[in-house]
């Protein structure tokens, strides 16, 4: 049975919910404060992560934990007021980073990375958008060969779970990345991942599938959605929209909102920088420093430099020291004499306390999904996480067992 559908946030995690459900034949109403991709989806290093099956666990070394602690790289920093109120999420993210844990729970993420290059694919193709995709894989690159040699460890146990890699030495390296200015110890080359030239542009181009689907994309302030006797209503700049069932899709911004409907979910922000420069030979492919902590990401604006996670609060002021920490590590490796933005880009990662996003019905309230939580990834698995969304709320089998993902694992 066809029927009307909102879906709140224009990410790609909402986009791609909502062009499913199109799809399918149902009245879809997409609704943001801005146009589609422009918020944390626009801001990633623009990677489809085939290689990530494992989450990102917290770290558990001294040595580590020390240098964030001091505040010593540009991977990680944090507001010391806003922790109180993430030490709940933050003590479960440890726990759960416990590795036997770590391990059962990687075998639910993997089973979603392991789709998200099949569920792109066809997006791209309708969306036109092949000339914003590079299917050349990206490169770790260290600077110190204890962290090589812990990395190549790992691509060699993926590699029994179907991740593909190449491992290239400093001589390799050069040869490969002819704008490096300095050697390195090496690379690890994931040869399966696609990069992307614009991640905005993207969801963008997903976004413009849906008019010729019959969708509505509105501009309107999900912080208003409200339970009625026939479903749900939002007020829009079109007026309240009403529909039978309602998808919160909102990234860092469904806990708010699930919070003024009765639920405590272990959720917080993981927040991130990034700045384009111009002016110098850029990379073939995307880089992540793995001993420095960022990523440098060859795009349509120049050369993006994203930062590691920033742990504050989701609408704290900008503290963009991060940024310039990594760009004094860039400059070591290549020329960035220029700046493009004016100011740093902030944005924010929704993260779960358990690393798993959460696909399924709300507990407590008929007609309500949730689709959040993907942290890293919600731009790799956008795709993949709206067709399960689909197949959901039309009652049908779903690509992948969807129980690990499910909100009541939360209580």
């Amino acid at each position: 049975m066809k029927q009307e559908i909102l879906v709140l946030g224009a990410g790609m995690v909402g986009v791609c919910t909502a062009l499913h459900l199109a799809q399918r034949g149902h009245a879809v109403t997409l609704v943001d404060r801005r146009a589609p991709g422009r918020e944390t989806s626009h801001g990633n290093a623009g990677i489809i992560q085939r290689e990530s099956i494992e989450p990102y666990p917290f770290p558990r070394e001294w040595s580590t934990l020390l240098r964030v602690a001091f505040k010593r790289g540009a991977d990680v920093n944090y507001h010391l007021g806003a922790l109180p109120a993430l030490a709940g999420p933050l003590a479960r993210y440890w726990y759960h980073s416990q590795p036997a844990r770590h391990a059962r729970l990687s075998l639910a993420y993997g089973a979603l990375i392991e789709h998200c290059l099949s569920e792109h694919e066809p997006l791209i193709r309708l969306a036109g958008a092949d000339d914003l995709v590079r299917r050349e894989g990206y490169l770790h690159v260290f600077r110190e060969r204890a962290t090589m040699r812990d990395t190549v460890a790992k691509a060699q146990r993926l590699a029994e779970r179907g991740v593909n890699h190449r491992v290239l030495d400093s001589d390799a390296l050069a040869a490969a990345e002819p704008a490096l200015r300095r050697r390195l110890a090496g690379a690890v080359h994931w040869t399966d991942p696609w990069s992307v030239s614009d991640p905005g542009e993207l969801v963008s181009r997903y976004a413009a599938l849906l008019p010729g689907l019959g969708a509505r994309l509105l501009a309107g302030d999900a912080a208003t959605l409200r339970q009625t006797a026939q479903g749900w209503a939002v007020r829009t700049a079109e007026g309240e929209v009403q529909a039978a069932q309602a998808v919160v899709a909102l990234g860092p911004w469904s806990d708010p909102l699930l919070r003024g409907l009765g639920y405590r979910y272990p959720l917080f922000p993981k927040r991130g920088y990034h700045q384009h420069y111009t002016g110098g030979e850029p990379p073939r492919l995307t880089l992540l420093d793995a001993d420095g902590g960022f990523v440098i990401a060859p795009m349509r604006r120049g050369v993006r430099i994203t930062t590691g996670a920033e742990f504050a609060r989701l609408d704290a002021p900008p503290t963009p020291v991060q940024v310039g920490r990594a760009h004094r590590l860039a400059s070591e490796l290549l020329d960035l004499p220029q700046a493009v933005d004016p100011e740093p880009w902030l944005g924010a990662r929704p993260a779960t306390g358990d690393m798993l996003p959460v696909i399924g019905p709300a507990p407590r309230h008929r007609g309500l999904w949730f689709n959040f939580g993907h942290a890293h990834q919600g731009f790799t698995l956008g795709p993949l996480s709206g067709r399960l969304m689909a197949e959901l709320i039309e009652g049908g089998p779903t690509r992948v067992d969807v129980a690990p993902y499910s909100a009541a694992r939360f209580g």
